[in-house]
């Protein structure tokens, strides 16, 4: 079993996905080759083969336009790669490790036309519901359609009904595979270490914030629930993103104007895997407050099996949702609720659930995942 792994992002909740991915399929016996960029992450699976031919675009220098050119330029070129490995590589199996819609109707014909050719495209929708519009609607749409367009199986992590925009093919397969825990290989400090590392106070309850600053991770709920839960220090460790979002400055002033600045302790900056287990071990507890937009699984909640640290939590219909109820991962609130935060973080801190965390774990796996994956690619009787 031969399989060309698609892995275009070099870091992130995605990239991890990718890696993790990839791994558990060649540990299942698929031979793995993995095509990325050279800042793409060293893969924990030594059998895995690396193809570092991914161009990836610098998110820094020029204007709003300039970055703009050079987001389409690189997605196209990705696309554009992976098409001329696929043929270089005689692949008939191709996995994307993230659907992308974007410049779709530009890239998207020439890999029809391998799938046309009897190559079986499949992709991991981490999204389902593409609500980022580029481009006006009109595009927006037709972007969709074209990404879907040549794909013979969707990869979600629940079961939906993905709106393709009409692009999919009537025969193309939706498949609930689950998301796997991530296994950071890094020394972890005790949790006395890590709080002296980040000058945090010794025995005080930490909510952790982890991850890029972006408005629908509710920030500014967390913050405003501080000054109603005096005995909490919110710790938050990750990069910005760049357009269109409130910067971490945002947040400061409001912590200051709720008289909780010196309860807020901040590391904006991107955050290597070394440094992750620092912050998850100074940590009591998560915030993952997501709002009501927010449809798909949690990275950082995959990353709290490894120490155990239960969540606030809140999105749309999604994932998330689902395993934090169903494993009693933490206390769950409605989205978008600066009350329902407030109450929430009071439970918490003075009611902290008991996890279901091994069952989790094991039915969770990355092993699974690769099972489900390898069963469905390739079944020779499924297309």
């Amino acid at each position: 079993m031969k399989l060309l792994y698609f892995a275009p992002l070099s870091h992130g909740g995605l990239a991890d996905y990718a890696r993790e991915q990839a791994g558990a399929l060649a540990r299942a016996g698929v031979e793995v080759e993995l095509l990325c960029s050279t800042r793409f992450p060293e893969a924990k699976e030594p059998r895995i083969h690396r193809v570092d031919a991914l161009r990836e675009a610098s998110t820094t220098g020029g204007g709003r336009l300039t970055r703009a050119v050079r987001f389409a330029s690189t997605m196209i070129g990705q696309h554009r790669a992976l098409a001329r490995r696929v043929r270089a590589g005689g692949h008939r199996r191709v996995l994307l490790g993230s659907y992308a819609e974007y410049f779709a109707p530009v890239w998207a014909p020439t890999l029809r036309k391998l799938a046309r050719s009897s190559v079986v495209f499949g992709a991991v929708v981490h999204d389902p519901v593409r609500d980022a519009v580029l481009g006006g609607a009109a595009w927006h749409r037709r972007s969709i359609a074209a990404g879907y367009s040549f794909l013979a199986h969707a990869f979600v992590h629940e079961q939906i009904e993905l709106d393709t925009a009409g692009g999919a093919a009537p025969e193309m397969r939706v498949t609930t595979i689950p998301h796997g825990p991530y296994a950071f290989r890094t020394v972890t400090p005790s949790r006395e270490e890590a709080r002296r590392r980040l000058q945090l106070p010794a025995h005080a309850p930490v909510v952790l914030a982890f991850g890029h600053i972006r408005d629908n991770k509710n920030l500014d709920l967390v913050v405003r629930a501080l000054a109603h839960v005096p005995e909490v220090h919110l710790l938050v460790a990750g990069s910005e993103l760049s357009s269109g979002q409130k910067p971490a400055s945002h947040y400061r002033e409001l912590a200051a104007s709720c008289g909780v600045a010196d309860r807020c302790h901040w590391h904006v900056r991107f955050v290597t895997e070394e440094e992750t287990g620092v912050f998850f071990a100074a940590a009591d507890h998560l915030a993952l407050t997501y709002g009501s937009s927010f449809r798909s699984a949690s990275g950082v909640l995959s990353a709290s099996a490894q120490f155990r640290i239960p969540c606030l939590a809140s999105s749309g219909p999604s994932p998330l949702r689902s395993l934090v109820r169903k494993y009693r991962l933490g206390v769950w609130v409605e989205p978008d609720d600066a009350d329902a935060v407030t109450r929430g973080l009071r439970a918490l801190v003075s009611e902290p659930p008991r996890p279901l965390w091994d069952d989790f774990v094991r039915e969770n796996s990355w092993e699974e995942n690769a099972r489900i994956v390898v069963q469905t690619l390739f079944n020779p009787d499924v297309r």
